[in-house]
């Protein structure tokens, strides 16, 4: 049995409307400018006078300043992203995160909230107990604090949004393609959360009670999780690999313009490239449509 399909109708430029002006994309070795009066940033080298790339991404110019942002790279963190993490060690008074940046990020002991949102000072004690509060293996969700001079991160969970993470799905994306918001936290219409980290991790769980569920990540809820739940996260895991298949930036209102886009077709079906891209057309579509 042979599975055809064929894209829905996609929207044509009406006559006298301009076309969006392409990326300017470039690979290393590429010759950005030959003014001399540009500055040089990221992704960039000088040579015979002339401005070239380092690596393969997207020019951005900042007044006099040109830099190229990599389509694929390691996450460069910067303060206040929030980001999704793996605690991988434990040590003294640190714990060890996995964060997809160059190196392991820290987050100390005196930068979490101790159960119960007590505020003093750690003790010997609160020492002994860090791998009950944390364990190897555990997902995070926090904040950068501060950022060392060899570019590893200090995080922290000072606040009751972040911390320990529960059940839910887990993606990785590019940093690139996380789209910086005013919030990362989002729980939307369709019965689901996610939370979009800057450093290119996305979890996706049953929607957030805050007043009850924020409870600086200790607790962990770990009651089965109902099916039309874990159906719509499922959806919406195709829903984010579909965008970041078509390089389309991830935030909440296109993830769930994608999501009903989604729905007149089964969650295994988003799989497949063809449909992938018809969905995200969609959205797309209807994204310009109100923009």
């Amino acid at each position: 049995m042979v599975d055809v399909r064929f894209f829905g109708n996609r929207r044509k430029k009406a006559v006298g409307e301009e076309l969006e002006e392409p990326l300017h994309l470039v690979t290393p070795g590429d010759v950005i400018t030959t003014d001399t009066g540009f500055m040089r940033g990221h992704g960039t080298y000088l040579q015979d006078e002339n401005l070239h790339a380092s690596v393969a991404g997207v020019v951005e110019r900042v007044n006099k300043l040109i830099c190229v942002t990599p389509l694929k790279t390691r996450y460069n963190g910067e303060i206040g992203d929030v980001i999704v993490g793996r605690v991988i060690e434990v040590g003294q008074k640190r714990w060890k995160v996995e964060t997809h940046s160059k190196l392991h990020s820290v987050l100390l002991l005196s930068s979490v909230n101790l159960p119960g949102g007590e505020l003093r000072r750690r003790s010997e004690e609160d020492e002994r107990l860090m791998r009950d509060y944390l364990a190897e293996g555990d997902l995070i969700s926090a904040e950068v604090q501060s950022v060392f001079h060899d570019g590893s991160l200090s995080l922290h969970t000072r606040s009751l949004k972040y911390g320990k993470l529960g059940q839910g799905i887990l993606l990785h994306v590019s940093p690139s393609l996380i789209k910086r918001r005013k919030t990362h936290f989002h729980n939307l219409t369709c019965g689901a959360s996610i939370i979009l980290g800057n450093n290119g991790y996305v979890w996706i769980s049953p929607t957030v009670n805050e007043d009850t569920d924020n409870t600086g990540g200790f607790i962990q809820n770990l009651e089965p999780v109902a099916r039309v739940d874990r159906e719509v996260m499922a959806r919406l895991r195709n829903c984010i690999l579909a965008l970041a298949a078509n390089r389309m930036m991830l935030f909440d209102t296109i993830i769930l313009y994608t999501y009903e886009a989604s729905l007149a077709f089964p969650s295994k079906d988003l799989l497949k490239p063809e449909l992938q891209d018809e969905i995200v057309d969609l959205a797309r579509q209807r994204l310009d449509a109100e923009t």
